[in-house]
């Protein structure tokens, strides 16, 4: 059976456990329609099309 040979200090645990919780920027993609920024695979809150089509009545 795997047992640890020895303690882990705290200092060596944080330094491993780091670069799990880095952020990343949101990827965002233009409208092919009106040229806004969106989140991919989501209606477009500016124009309200999804995929060549009306999907979200906007008011203009």
């Amino acid at each position: 059976m795997a047992v640890p040979k020895g303690k882990v200090s705290r200092q060596r645990r944080d330094k491993r456990r780091s670069s799990h919780w880095k952020l990343t920027k949101p990827t965002l993609v233009s409208c092919p329609n009106c040229g806004a920024l969106i989140k991919p695979h989501r209606a477009c809150p500016e124009c309200g099309k999804y995929n060549g089509r009306d999907v979200i009545n906007v008011e203009e």
